[in-house]
């Protein structure tokens, strides 16, 4: 007699249970049923660019002409590390091709981080608000996050250094910021990563640097990447990634980037247990390093002037605040409501202006502390600029009839 599972006695992990939902996706079921019922929905919940892919990236997908799609290096193809280096070494940060781990996506460059710096019960600090895959990176690891309160009158700028002191306990052992940053698309200066270079040095602490924004900077200024911090070099650990830089997001191709040996040796470990990066976009990425600065130049002055749109036609709505972000594409916005998860979902199921409607992040999945950011919304300017002019009007018109507007 064949035995039968008792299905009822399975359970599910802790670390399971324990991972977030992406606050970016969750109100797709929502959207989906919106466009069915004929609404056009402006999606402005995720960073995914309209931007058209480098077409030298493109080609060399076309022309790919290797009869057996073979492993790579666990390192990944050592000609795209050494054209990563000299791409590095343009952006004035002085990396060798030994230092660079490239990885499946930037996600997986900041998991195999966290795996090989940290044990589990150890903490990180991180400015709040963060990218919300950071808390499912760090439940993945076993990691506690430790938000230190950003705020939004003051642009997101870099919270005091003395409120990261108040928070460093003998379990603390890393900092992690996203300069330019999502979701805030806030830039830090560079006198601020020195305060974070001095705190770092004092405690000896690691700080990950996500830099994957870097080439979208505005109104002059420009990324100062925390590998050139001098003294804490064997500390800094940047996360890099092709997907937003080339608009190749489905390319997952990341990078681990540091100068510690032992760091990038141990995470090589990690990175065998996977085998490889996807062979096909590394292809993609290296080619995508040719890609001529017009491009980046195009795209840039596109950026901008999406930001502008919708910053300035956000802030002339009443009630609302919109911080001018100075870098990636992102900006945290305050509307005058009870609250930005009751708003968003309203938008989507029992409001439409023409037969448009707008789908936004809450904000509150961004925060690490709870109760924060729920009249707060995140918004990204990837669609053309005539639709980011439909979808502040839609914004002002729904602020008009919410029922919960404060």
């Amino acid at each position: 007699m064949t035995a039968v599972a008792d299905t009822k006695a399975l359970k599910i992990s802790e670390k399971g249970a324990m991972m977030p939902s992406s606050p970016i996706r969750k109100l797709v079921p929502f959207a989906e049923k919106a466009k069915k019922a004929g609404k056009t929905v402006y999606h402005l919940n995720i960073g995914q660019p309209d931007i058209e892919t480098p077409q030298v990236a493109l080609d060399a997908i076309k022309n790919y002409s290797d009869q057996v799609i073979e492993y790579s290096h666990s390192a990944g193809f050592e000609s795209l590390r050494k054209g990563m280096a000299n791409y590095y070494h343009k952006m004035d940060i002085d990396v060798a091709v030994e230092d660079i781990l490239v990885t499946t996506g930037g996600s997986e460059a900041l998991i195999f981080a966290m795996n090989t710096c940290f044990n589990p019960g150890d903490e990180i600090i991180i400015p709040d608000p963060f990218y919300a895959n950071y808390n499912g990176f760090a439940v993945s690891t076993g990691v506690k996050v430790v938000p230190v309160s950003a705020s939004i009158e003051d642009g997101f700028a870099l919270p005091p250094i003395a409120e990261f002191e108040k928070l460093i306990t003998p379990k603390t052992k890393g900092i992690l910021i996203s300069n330019p940053g999502n979701p805030t698309g806030y830039l830090y200066s560079k006198e601020e990563l020195e305060q974070l270079r001095d705190i770092v040095a004092k405690h000896n602490l690691y700080l990950f640097s996500d830099e994957v924004y870097r080439e979208f900077c505005y109104d002059g200024e420009e990324a100062f990447s925390a590998l050139n911090l001098k003294g804490i070099e064997e500390n800094v650990i940047m996360i890099d990634s092709v997907s937003k830089r080339y608009s190749m997001c489905g390319a997952r191709v990341g990078a681990l980037v540091s100068k510690n040996k032992e760091v990038i040796a141990t995470a090589l470990k990690f990175a065998q247990a996977r085998l490889s990066p996807p062979t096909l976009a590394q292809v993609a990425s290296e080619a995508a390093l040719n890609t001529p600065q017009s491009y980046f130049d195009k795209v840039k002055e596109e950026y901008l002037g999406r930001r502008d749109i919708l910053v300035e036609g956000l802030n002339k709505i009443p009630g609302v605040l919109c911080p001018n972000p100075k870098g990636a594409f992102y900006c945290v916005v305050r509307f005058p409501v009870d609250s930005t998860e009751k708003f968003c979902q309203w938008l989507l199921e029992n409001f439409e202006y023409e037969g448009q409607t707008v789908m936004m992040a809450p904000a509150s999945g961004f925060y690490g502390v709870k109760g924060k950011g729920t009249d707060e919304a995140r918004i990204a300017y990837v669609l053309n600029k005539e639709s980011l002019q439909k979808a502040v009007k839609v914004l002002e018109e729904a602020l008009k009839v919410y029922p919960g507007r404060k």
